[in-house]
């Protein structure tokens, strides 16, 4: 459930029995639950239930009780982050498309050269990725496949966001790799598939000097259901 309709449904209850929430909670998980709150605050979490609780006139704790009242009790925002006009005009921009698909790319052909290459860069020459032979007699997929890492490395390109003649973000001065969220790879990418990725951005943050992105990105191949990675990308632009 997420933390705005916990907060509704719970907000009646609350009022009715102030210290209800008091004798949930022993005081380890009032930590992990301030902790939380100090965590979210920090995000676009907080502003989110704050936003809620405004718009339902509940921007008020009905809880009595110190300790409840600290533990239901969204902090106080921090103040905003003062961004440059360049970063102020990027954000206005990114921000209506959360949520939405904002690339889709170009298919890409994966050949067994690009595999061997790959395997010789990182020294990751399991049979099932180079041995075509043994690949179709032993392996249940009847020929060789992808690298993960393989495919995790050609998103940059998939995604068109290595493209100096097309920068995505012109007025950014450097553009980030800060990290993946999470990585999976639900589907084996054979040799000889085509792949493309498609892009949805989840978030648009700011942060000291510029903005941090969170893209979910999905390497689709080409007549399969099933895409052969799927990873959540955090970019940080600087300006």
């Amino acid at each position: 459930m997420k933390v705005v309709d916990f907060i509704k449904t719970k907000r009646e209850i609350l009022a009715n029995n102030p210290l209800e929430l008091k004798d949930w909670l022993s005081p380890s998980l009032r930590d992990y639950w301030m902790e939380f709150l100090n965590k979210a605050n920090q995000t676009q979490l907080a502003s989110q239930v704050r936003e809620s609780l405004v718009s339902n006139g509940q921007a008020t704790s009905a809880v009595n009780g110190s300790d409840a009242e600290q533990a239901i009790a969204v902090e106080p925002a921090k103040p905003a982050i003062e961004l440059s006009a360049e970063a102020q005009a990027e954000y206005d921009t990114l921000l209506p498309q959360v949520g939405e698909e904002i690339h889709v790319g170009e298919w890409l052909h994966l050949d067994q050269k690009r595999i061997n290459e790959f395997a010789n860069v990182t020294m990751d020459h399991q049979w099932v990725h180079t041995d075509p032979e043994r690949a179709a007699s032993e392996s249940p997929f009847k020929t060789t496949i992808a690298h993960g890492f393989l495919t995790l490395s050609l998103i940059p390109y998939l995604s068109d966001s290595v493209n100096p003649e097309q920068p995505q973000h012109p007025n950014a001065k450097m553009v980030v790799n800060y990290g993946l969220n999470q990585v999976r790879f639900p589907y084996p990418l054979k040799v000889g598939n085509n792949v493309r990725a498609r892009t949805k951005l989840l978030s648009v943050t700011p942060i000291k000097r510029g903005l941090e992105l969170v893209k979910e990105m999905k390497v689709e191949i080409e007549g399969c259901r099933r895409p052969a990675c799927v990873t959540e990308s955090v970019i940080r632009l600087y300006f």
